[in-house]
């Protein structure tokens, strides 16, 4: 019974944890997005729409993010590559590096970065550093006012590391993409169609 009753006490602080986290993400989210800056987005959508083809690149989970971001631009009908994967094409001019990094000083994103700005690509930065190396190679920027992973005083997350610029950056590239989506007033049906059917 002891036994029984001590599971049930841990689960039902496990559910606690839980929640607690959850509702620690939306408010920590919730004021990130509040700061947002209107005029930034913008400039970025039309960066976006604007570019031949589109590049993304991150380091660690903000360039998984941005892959996941790489697939809604695809179902938007953009030509979009994801930066090291084997079939990548070499960026020009005309075309659009998206690029993350709270910091703004991940070597292999500020590398891409110049490499893009060398060759006559735009570069749009997401980050979290308005005054890095990153945000100053960048045509346009979205900032998101979040801790860098390596921070650990005066944080602007309670969560560990990068979490909430990670989690911002999908949000984000989510949100342009939707607006895109009901702006252009495609039905569901046509973007699906381009969705990858070699899985």
């Amino acid at each position: 019974m002891h036994s029984i009753l001590q599971d049930k006490e841990n689960t039902i602080e496990h559910r606690s944890f839980f929640a607690d986290a959850i509702q620690l993400e939306l408010d920590e989210l919730s004021e990130l997005l509040s700061h947002l800056e209107a005029g930034e987005i913008k400039a970025a959508t039309d960066l976006i729409f604007a570019g031949r083809q589109v590049f993304c690149f991150g380091a660690g989970r903000s360039g998984l993010a941005l892959q996941m971001a790489a697939m809604r631009l695809m179902h938007l009908g953009l030509t979009v590559f994801v930066a090291g994967e084997t079939t990548t094409p070499a960026i020009a001019t005309g075309d659009l590096l998206i690029v993350a990094s709270a910091s703004g000083t991940s070597s292999s994103v500020v590398h891409a970065a110049e490499v893009a700005r060398s060759n006559g690509a735009a570069v749009l930065a997401i980050t979290a550093q308005p005054d890095s190396k990153l945000a100053t190679l960048a045509t346009a920027r979205i900032t998101l006012k979040a801790s860098t992973k390596n921070e650990y005083e005066q944080r602007a997350s309670q969560q560990y590391a990068g979490s909430l610029f990670e989690q911002a950056v999908l949000l984000v590239m989510d949100a342009v993409f939707g607006g895109a989506w009901k702006a252009g007033g495609r039905p569901a049906e046509e973007l699906m169609r381009r969705h990858a059917n070699l899985e």
